[in-house]
């Protein structure tokens, strides 16, 4: 094969089936073309700000009314109130609801960036480590910030097991303190990495549906994988949600 074919193929132009499903990751500038700068409008602001003017539209404006027999919208706020606030109570305790407000926005942004990203044509940011690193690092400091000001110095007895046998507790403490500073990096990857890998297997049967002899296997299969990125979405604010009380409540009761 020349090197003219390889460019040929690699370019989509041949015989050959190819197609890119990482694509639909790519930053770019929402207006015009170029490089993206800190201060370029792109893609992922648009639907950053569209996942921040549902929550919005759902809690200021849906439930303006508060009546007594609830709207739709003021229904499906107060379902997404209750269940969260049941969450933060049962994980940290009557201590760690007065944190309420900041675990419930983490939820709902989440929330609405992971169901607003399976729309066509539309973008996901918490399949960008940037979006999802400033979440997970975010709650490490907050929560870290918390353990010292509630607990001051004592908030490193965490690390010091005194149950665990005398010879074995500063190995363990190297181990507690190299998992704590990992926290946040897992954390972040977590959310990221399945979120980038349902939209990535979409877009992959998406290229076979092109392929008459297994197009409608590759419907089935993009329907499939759709219905299991619709419970990932959830499934995903959930467990970080969640994730990040277990943080808080360790740094409420760090001897617990």
């Amino acid at each position: 094969m020349g090197t003219t074919d390889v460019a040929t193929e690699a370019h989509g132009e041949g015989t050959g089936l190819v197609f890119h499903p990482l694509d639909q990751f790519i930053v770019k500038p929402l207006f015009g073309e170029g490089p993206v700068h800190w201060y370029t409008i792109t893609n992922a602001t648009l639907w950053l700000a569209l996942a921040a003017l549902s929550i919005v539209l759902l809690f200021v404006v849906g439930s303006r009314g508060r009546a007594i027999v609830p709207s739709r919208s003021q229904s499906v706020g107060e379902l997404f109130y209750g269940f969260i606030y049941k969450m933060v109570e049962d994980v940290t305790g009557h201590d760690g609801v007065k944190y309420f407000p900041y675990i419930m926005t983490i939820f709902l942004f989440i929330f609405f960036s992971n169901f607003l990203g399976l729309l066509p044509m539309s973008f996901s940011p918490t399949s960008h480590i940037a979006t999802t690193a400033v979440l997970g690092f975010g709650v490490f400091i907050v929560v870290t910030l918390i353990g010292f000001v509630k607990n001051g110095i004592g908030f490193l007895g965490m690390f010091w097991l005194s149950d665990a046998p005398l010879a074995l507790r500063p190995i363990i403490a190297i181990i507690e303190v190299i998992s704590y500073f990992v926290r946040p990096v897992s954390h972040s990857i977590r959310l990221a990495g399945n979120i980038t890998a349902g939209h990535a297997m979409i877009k992959v049967f998406a290229g076979f549906a092109a392929i008459a002899a297994v197009s409608p296997i590759s419907v089935l299969a993009i329907s499939a994988v759709y219905g299991l990125e619709v419970l990932v979405a959830a499934i995903q604010a959930y467990v970080f949600t969640i994730l990040t009380c277990i943080y808080l409540k360790d740094a409420l009761h760090p001897a617990h």
